[in-house]
């Protein structure tokens, strides 16, 4: 029996690598991005010439009635939702010390990383209530949700919300057979990072990392998949850290 899965900002980077591995999997795939489907000719054409079932629904997860149309075209073309993948995220559009972060920049990337996860993720459990199949909700947030970075807060802030959302639709859900975990990437190799490549670089170098590599999107694809298989059915609100080791303490 197929099963669907919407994975949000699924058209670059991480979000795209997960789309292409749940392919992989067997899932049938819709695409969330934020222009028209056109704008991702190039990044879709690994669908269309590998014959892959998926649907690209254009929204923003910020808006609450494209969170709605993402959820009903969803439903309309494949009758269910068995898995979410809240991947979608952005970072500051300007790196601002802590002490002069513009509550406008807050508001942008708190209204797409956790308002945008928050209500998309009740939107969806609420449908797969409703199913006889069940299913998964797993979060992409980041080491930024345990790691301090003073020059972009509000990401750091975004990302420990999206950490107790993952805990509390957990424990919410638990009763309805509805599993929730999360994935948390370290310094993954995509646009978000581009910016400050040489730093990161550096500290791989450094052996900041145990694993002394960048990360890349489809590290984190694996794990999105391993939860998303099933495999863990006496866990929810788990995370695991794809992040080369960067969470162990050392002296």
């Amino acid at each position: 029996m197929t099963r669907t899965a919407i994975v949000t900002g699924g058209t670059r980077g991480i979000g795209l690598a997960i789309a292409k591995q749940l392919s992989e999997d067997g899932f049938s795939v819709v695409i969330v991005g934020t222009r028209e489907k056109e704008a991702y000719a190039e990044q879709l054409k690994w669908f269309d010439e590998n014959e892959r079932d998926y649907l690209y629904v254009t929204g923003d997860i910020s808006n609450k009635e494209d969170r709605i149309h993402i959820v009903k075209m969803s439903v309309s073309h494949y009758g269910k939702i068995n898995l979410l993948v809240n991947n979608a995220g952005v970072a500051p559009k300007v790196r601002a010390d802590l002490l002069t972060m513009s509550e406008e920049s807050f508001d942008y990337v708190l209204g797409i990383n956790l308002r945008g996860n928050m209500f998309l993720t009740q939107l969806v459990a609420n449908q797969m209530t409703q199913q006889e199949e069940k299913g998964i909700i797993i979060n992409v947030s980041s080491c930024s949700a345990e790691v301090s970075s003073v020059n972009r807060g509000e990401y750091c802030v975004s990302k420990a919300g999206v950490s107790m959302l993952t805990k509390l639709y957990a424990d919410r859900l638990s009763s309805e057979g509805i599993l929730v975990y999360e994935v948390r990437p370290g310094v993954i190799l995509t646009d978000m990072t581009s910016t400050v490549q040489s730093k990161y670089e550096k500290m791989i170098e450094d052996g900041v990392f145990p694993i002394r590599r960048w990360g890349v999107p489809e590290d984190v694809a694996l794990a999105v998949s391993a939860f998303a298989g099933g495999k863990f059915p006496y866990t929810t609100g788990n995370y695991i850290d794809v992040d080369g080791g960067f969470h162990i303490k050392r002296l």
